[in-house]
This record gives C-alpha cells, sequence and structure tokens, in this order.
C-alpha cells in the first residue's frame, strides 16, 4: 500500500543550527531522498515528519586542506566524482560513486545518505573503509569525531546517538600514492546492488608489502575492513604462498550470506579470487 502523503510533515532547512534544533523534536533529516522515497512510495516510510538538508550550506562543501579532505554528508555523487583532489588522492572512492545507481540517482543521491543507510551493499563504503576514513556527528550537544570502521554495529546499527547528524566525512591524505584496485561484481554492469564489492589499497616496496588496507561489502552484516587478512599480508614477501594464505584468511574473515541475489559459496568464492587478482597484480 502507497503511503498517503497528507500524512507526512516536510519542511526545508536553512542553517545548520536550524536542523540540530528540529532533530530534537522528532524530525528526521532527508538529503537526496534516494532510499527513503523507495520506502515512501512502498508505504514503509516510519517517520512521519521530515526536514531537508539538501540546501544546508555546511553539509554541501568539500573543503581540502594539506593533511585531508572534508566531504560534506550532503554532497552528491556526482561532485565526488568529478571533484579534482578527490580523483587525484581518492580515486577509488570517485570509482565507487560511479557505481552508485544510475546518473539521476548520483545527481541526489548523497555520500551521507548513503552511510547512514547502513546497507552492507553500500558501494561506497568499502572505500571509505580503505582510506581511513573519520565519520563527524553533530548535535546541540557538540561535535564528535569516530573511525569510520567502528561506526556500523551490525545490520543497520549505527553509532549515531538521538538527536546527532552526520555533517561530514575525514579523508586524512597520504603523502605516498599506493597501489590501489576496486571491483564491483553484480549481474550487470549498471544500476545493480553488488553481489560483493572489493577494495584494496597497497604500498610495495620491491616484492614486501609494507602496508595494505582490504575492504569489502556485501559479504558480512556491515562494511568489512578486513583487519585479520590484512595482518597476514602485511610486512611480508609477494609469493604464490603468501597469496593462499592470504585467499583462506580472508574466506574465514568475511561473513557472507544467501539472499535472493547470490550464495554466500559464490561471495566467498569471488571475494578470495579478487584479493588473488590484487595481490597478483603487485608482483
Amino acid at each position: 500500500m502507497r503511503s498517503f502523503v497528507p500524512e507526512y510533515d516536510l519542511i526545508t532547512a536553512g542553517a545548520l543550527e536550524e536542523v540540530l534544533h528540529a532533530l530534537q523534536d522528532a524530525w528526521r533529516p532527508i538529503a537526496g531522498g534516494t532510499d527513503l522515497m523507495v520506502l515512501f512510495n512502498a508505504g514503509k516510510l516510519p517517520y512521519r515528519k521530515l526536514i531537508s538538508v539538501r540546501q544546508t550550506p555546511e553539509l554541501r562543501s568539500i573543503d581540502v586542506s594539506d593533511t585531508e579532505v572534508c566531504i560534506g554528508a550532503a554532497v552528491t555523487y556526482t561532485r565526488i566524482r568529478e571533484h579534482p583532489v578527490l580523483q587525484s588522492d581518492f580515486p577509488i572512492l570517485c570509482e565507487t560513486a560511479s557505481w552508485t545507481g544510475s546518473i539521476a540517482n548520483q545527481n541526489r543521491g548523497t555520500l551521507g545518505g548513503n552511510i547512514v543507510n547502513a546497507s552492507p551493499a553500500a558501494d561506497s563504503a568499502p572505500a571509505l573503509l580503505a582510506y581511513d576514513a573519520e565519520i563527524e556527528l553533530i548535535s546541540t550537544r557538540g561535535t564528535r569525531r569516530i573511525p569510520y570502521c567502528n561506526f556500523h554495529l551490525g545490520y543497520k546499527q549505527m553509532q549515531i546517538r538521538e538527536g546527532e547528524l552526520l555533517r561530514a566525512i575525514h579523508l586524512p591524505r597520504r603523502s605516498q600514492k599506493c597501489r590501489w584496485y576496486c571491483r564491483k561484481v553484480g549481474p550487470r554492469k549498471a544500476q545493480a546492488i553488488s553481489k560483493v564489492c572489493f577494495v584494496a589499497t597497497a604500498d610495495v616496496n620491491g616484492d614486501v608489502v609494507e602496508d595494505i588496507r582490504i575492504a569489502a561489502g556485501s559479504v558480512a552484516p556491515v562494511p568489512l575492513r578486513c583487519f585479520q587478512t590484512e595482518a597476514v599480508i602485511r610486512r611480508e614477501r609477494l609469493s604464490s604462498e603468501l597469496i593462499a594464505h592470504a585467499t583462506a584468511a580472508i574466506a574465514d574473515e568475511i561473513q557472507p550470506i544467501t539472499d535472493i541475489r547470490s550464495t554466500q559459496e559464490y561471495r566467498r568464492t569471488v571475494t578470495a579470487n579478487l584479493l588473488a587478482d590484487f595481490l597478483q597484480s603487485l608482483q
């Protein structure tokens, strides 16, 4: 059953302070609406009071410093794809932004909205994990920052308190360029939810992997940073034996399920194969 429009209230926010005070009065933020409007059309949107933050200036900027890039929560995927510093320093994020839905979705959908939608299949989430992103949360009580790898607690469960708003995503800039890899595996190349989303970065000195970051989506209840697998690879020499140990480790670390899109066996095999492909490319 479709939702009955007169049962819902929608207001547009100006400054960030106005949004924060509205959240204290049970209003819920809406930005691009690409996820919420699906629930609305299906008659499953539980929130009756919505405040649009799409035009809130404090949420729409991309600020670049020598040490980090700060992306406002209401920045769209199109702006991420087209930003020159993000293209240079964070190419995986730009690549995964191009995977998100259609061009229309990318023009409206926001990075912050995708994060708080908390889908384990979110395309941008593994990129944020691989880049050691931090999440900035704000309320009338103040501001706090937490590592993104600690933000998702379980399926659709997040470290966000009542009255808090995701204000920005902070990406630390690295002085050294790293090798990178990303793949989306789905039933088609566009407008498909991932069966597996896999990203990785590595700093390699000769044949030694000095540092590595691995993250994946659609393989666990939350977007997953594969710390255990990273520990198997870090500071080791690239070899067929290392690749075998690493693929066994990641197959054990992920927690895929069987659902309408794929089987857990397929996801486990594909994730291991993608890791092997990345490590082989480093040799």
